[in-house]
């Protein structure tokens, strides 16, 4: 792989390296902090608040993090949680990352998904953005920027056209990031990423919420599920695949933005139809009613991306494809919903 620092030489004593990731407690925070610690990191996250319960979900299933306080509306907290992990790599995952929340807590997704932004990168720039050895940053940057589609498949140059006001945020994060790198010299990169999923995933996102209602129903715990519109279609991967990416962005020579994407496209409807299958119900449609309060105010119809710049730059391609992405979730969820009430799981 040519022009990157991938080859550490092991006859040198090299230090631990140190990441510091926001939104820890996340999905990809999850699997990134995992990722990192097996690469031999000190890894930093970021968690908002006294006594947050969250916190207690790091120090039993990632004890290895080590959590320093901080809020990405709160730019001092940011400047001194840099200043305690003194960090080479510095990932920013925190978000309001629910697309159908940002509608009705529009102004909090702006300052936190959009100006949380700027303001860390505003910490990194005052702690180590001048130094000799510059901190490397990575803004998680999403293919919601992209909206209403101009261009199929999407890339890095397809024009963004946002569809919510999560949309609108990621794009100014992403234009930001941008600008810092240009302005300032900082080492500032944004991977946008395609939707990723898994196990870890939260239950109010579409994914999960599918592959869970299977479960229950199966299990006789649940009797149908509500869905929105069944026709949108997605560019679905593994998270487990895209933390994968972001750390390869970071160790390039050169920031640059990369798109994260399987390159296929699912419907909604496909998503339910093998989750059902899954759980051996064949006839889905029996258990699956729309309703018009799911629908989102601005559709985005279509997305699916074109990772050919990463492939061919990082060296990355995805690992799990869409049948074993659902497998896993439906199977993680059976073993969940099943243990909670006290059921053996279906063979």
């Amino acid at each position: 792989m040519q022009g990157s620092r991938l080859g550490w030489a092991v006859y040198e004593e090299i230090p631990m390296p140190r990441a510091f990731i926001t939104g820890v407690t996340g999905q990809d925070g999850q699997h990134l902090a995992e990722f990192l610690h097996g690469k031999g990191y000190q890894v930093f996250g970021l968690v908002k608040g006294q006594n947050n319960p969250k916190a207690d979900l790091l120090r039993d299933q990632f004890p290895y993090v080590e959590i320093v306080p901080g809020d990405l509306a709160d730019l001092p907290s940011l400047v001194k949680a840099m200043e305690v992990a003194q960090p080479d790599e510095v990932y920013n995952l925190a978000a309001i990352s629910f697309v159908a929340l940002s509608w009705n807590q529009a102004e909090l997704t702006a300052n936190l998904t959009g100006t949380g932004v700027l303001r860390m990168l505003e910490a990194v720039r005052m702690v180590g953005g001048a130094s000799d050895n510059k901190i490397r940053f990575y803004q998680a940057s999403s293919s919601e920027m992209f909206g209403k589609v101009r261009e199929t498949p999407q890339t890095e140059r397809t024009p963004f056209h946002p569809r919510s006001p999560y949309g609108c945020a990621k794009v100014f994060g992403h234009d930001i990031t941008v600008n810092y790198r240009e302005s300032y010299g900082l080492w500032a990169c944004s991977g946008i990423l395609f939707n990723h999923e898994g196990p870890r995933r939260g239950v109010e996102f579409v994914t999960r919420k599918v592959t869970n209602a299977a479960a229950r129903i199966k299990l006789g715990l649940q009797n149908d599920l509500v869905m929105g519109n069944l026709d949108a279609k997605r560019d679905w991967g593994y998270a487990g695949d895209y933390v994968k990416a972001m750390w390869l962005m970071l160790q390039q020579d050169e920031p640059d933005d990369y798109v994260i994407a399987t390159g296929e496209t699912h419907t909604i409807e496909e998503l339910v139809e093998r989750a059902f299958a899954e759980v051996g119900i064949d006839d889905w449609k029996k258990y699956v009613r729309q309703d018009p309060k799911f629908f989102r105010p601005a559709e985005v119809d279509l997305l699916i991306g074109d990772a050919t710049k990463a492939r061919e730059k990082l060296g990355w391609t995805p690992e799990v494809d869409f049948p074993s992405l659902v497998k896993m979730m439906v199977k993680n969820d059976l073993a969940i919903e099943a243990a909670r009430a006290g059921l053996p799981v279906p063979s």
